[in-house]
């Protein structure tokens, strides 16, 4: 349900796109973000960090758009965001005892700390890479292009790269193991 929520605003920009051009899809986005931001503070009585660093970006460099009417500062929202997140699996790699992807999975799934440090190490790659990927899009093709990639080509590239991780964890994968109350123990 998260994901279908999660996927709800760029699919709004993508067809007011089509249909009416870039500023009205960059408006309808900020709207859209927004109210998936109020859905899920209803929902959770609380918003995840990155859902909060989402909103503000899109809030900050799609406003900026709207008002300098240039759609670069949107079009580089995407590769910030993707470097914010690259920074934190680089920083919890490099200097934190547990690495981001383990903290969200670790209720989960066990691994041994090598597959966990290789995963997080993968994961900020993954990222970096994706933000170079949207910039050069970004200046090599034209807007039409971008919003379709954006759209299409990152959420394949993704759905590859979680495919790929989840068969390398799966040759070390452990369940984490519960009682008979099916609470787990650690």
């Amino acid at each position: 349900m998260k994901l279908l929520i999660d996927i709800i605003p760029f699919a709004c920009f993508y067809i007011a796109y089509q249909l009416y051009g870039f500023y009205i899809a960059t408006a309808v986005i900020i709207v859209a973000c927004t109210i998936q931001s109020i859905l899920l503070w209803v929902m959770n009585r609380r918003l995840e960090k990155l859902q909060i660093v989402v909103l503000v970006l899109i809030w900050v460099f799609g406003g900026i758009t709207l008002i300098f009417h240039d759609p670069l500062f949107l079009q580089y929202k995407v590769s910030v965001l993707y470097w914010i997140m690259s920074a934190l699996f680089f920083y919890t790699q490099f200097f934190s005892k547990q690495k981001a992807l383990e903290f969200v999975l670790k209720e989960q799934i066990l691994l041994p700390d090598t597959v966990w440090k290789n995963l997080n190490l993968s994961w900020g790659l993954f990222f970096a890479a994706m933000g170079a990927l949207n910039l050069y899009v970004v200046y090599h093709f034209s807007m039409s292009a971008w919003v379709n990639f954006k759209m299409f080509g990152t959420l394949g590239l993704t759905f590859i790269f979680v495919l790929l991780q989840s068969i390398y964890m799966a040759k070390y994968a452990k369940e984490v193991p519960t009682n008979d109350n099916n609470e787990k123990l650690t």
